[in-house]
């Protein structure tokens, strides 16, 4: 199962790679919202963990450009941002991402046994 794990903080984005391999997934790192983007139109990923505050295009740039790409319209994108603020959640989730996490509140061990639950809707 292939991971497209988006975040700019390389030491976050490691902590949660490492964990999402340990459990036997195939994880690519995208540092910024373009390169994010390609590697999901390239690699078509079975789930993509996104952060919202990221350099060159924002999470939810990130998220409308998917959906409006028929070759990715359907890819599943979890939102995993430090940003809980009401109107943020509902935009992530009105643009059509399957949940939004707080990474506070969210470890690299909730976050892989979240992923068959997620693959699932």
């Amino acid at each position: 199962m292939r991971v497209l794990f988006v975040e700019d903080d390389p030491s976050v984005a490691q902590m949660y790679k490492l964990k999402l391999e340990l459990d036997g997934y195939d994880v690519e790192v995208a540092s910024d919202g373009e390169q994010a983007l390609e590697v999901a139109r390239r690699e078509a990923p079975d789930i993509i963990f996104l952060d919202i505050r990221l350099p060159k295009l924002d999470g939810f740039g990130v998220l409308e450009a998917l959906r409006k790409d028929p070759k990715t319209e359907s890819l599943p994108v979890v939102i995993l941002s430090n940003h809980s603020e009401k109107q943020l959640v509902e935009r992530g989730l009105q643009l059509g991402a399957l949940d939004y996490l707080i990474k506070t509140q969210t470890t690299p061990a909730r976050l892989s046994s979240g992923l068959e639950t997620w693959l699932k809707e």
